[in-house]
């Protein structure tokens, strides 16, 4: 615990049940929540709540709310692919059952996806949304060639499994720069260049792939989000390059007409991982700056 961060108590609610229960976490007192200082609601996709846990520390004046996408964390697993529309009707369902109004959301990766769709569906649910980094394809200038990396991912995740098919992935959302045509001709790599294993275990319930293709073709409403004005903002983080989340973010916002807002670090910028450091803190701060 550094003196930026704070200790809040959480408490862990669901919504929903059976295939349909979404779990999500509360910081702090919800009774605290104003329109000016709203329940910030953080989210990724297909990242759980944990991811969230070193930015949501950072913040002690206003309640904020995490949770676990479908399929993924605490809540049941499947084999299904889902839609950025489903996981905007849990988004819906949370937000309501917090019953305190509009909230300030951050949506990263898949959930800064998931967040362009609640947009559309329910835009009172939202005060101010920052979409971080959404890996969208549909204004890309290599866009068929991405569509065809990720349809050749989903068949290798079929046929041979998850190792296989997240070997494919890694390298691919690493690429830094356009997908060349013939990205598709070079050898397949070995998952166990990434300490995985080649076998498939027979399951088909890895989150990350249930949710492609259709986080990377999902479309979004440019008019809908140009009347959001300074309410909506897209953001990239300043060492992510030319990656193409960096890019899905540049050139969607080039589409609605709005600036692309630097933030501090990477794509995972708000966390720290192995081998993979973050900024939380800057993070944070930028968020707040952001935010009023």
């Amino acid at each position: 615990m550094t003196e930026n961060t704070v200790a809040r108590t959480v408490t862990t609610h669901v919504v929903g049940a059976g295939d349909d229960a979404i779990t999500y976490d509360v910081r702090g007192d919800l009774a605290a929540a104003s329109p000016d200082r709203p329940a910030l609601f953080l989210f990724a996709g297909p990242m759980d709540a944990t991811g969230f846990e070193l930015l949501a520390d950072q913040f002690d004046d206003r309640p904020i709310v995490t949770y676990d996408p479908r399929g993924a964390g605490r809540n049941p697993v499947g084999t299904a692919d889902i839609s950025p529309e489903q996981h905007a009707d849990d988004l819906h369902r949370v937000i309501q059952a917090l019953g305190v109004g509009p909230v300030d959301a951050f949506g990263s990766s898949g959930g800064a996806v998931n967040l362009l769709a609640l947009l559309a569906a329910h835009p009172d649910d939202v005060r101010i949304a920052v979409v971080h980094e959404p890996p969208l394809a549909e204004h890309l200038p290599d866009r068929d060639a991405v569509l065809a990396v990720v349809a050749d991912m989903k068949r290798t995740y079929a046929e041979q499994g998850d190792g296989a098919a997240m070997a494919k992935f890694i390298p691919f959302v690493m690429l830094d720069g356009l997908v060349p045509d013939d990205y598709l001709d070079q050898p397949a790599p070995d998952p166990a260049m990434f300490g995985m294993s080649s076998v498939d275990d027979g399951t088909r319930t890895n989150p990350l792939l249930r949710n492609m293709p259709a986080i990377i073709e999902y479309r979004v409403d440019v008019e809908a989000l140009r009347a959001r004005g300074d309410r909506l903002v897209i953001a990239a983080g300043v060492e992510s390059g030319e990656t193409m989340a960096a890019r899905g973010a540049r050139t969607t916002a080039a589409a609605i007409g709005v600036p692309v807002t630097d933030f501090p670090s990477h794509h995972a910028g708000f966390t720290d991982q192995p081998g993979y450091p973050g900024d939380p803190a800057g993070f944070a701060a930028r968020l707040r700056e952001v935010l009023d």
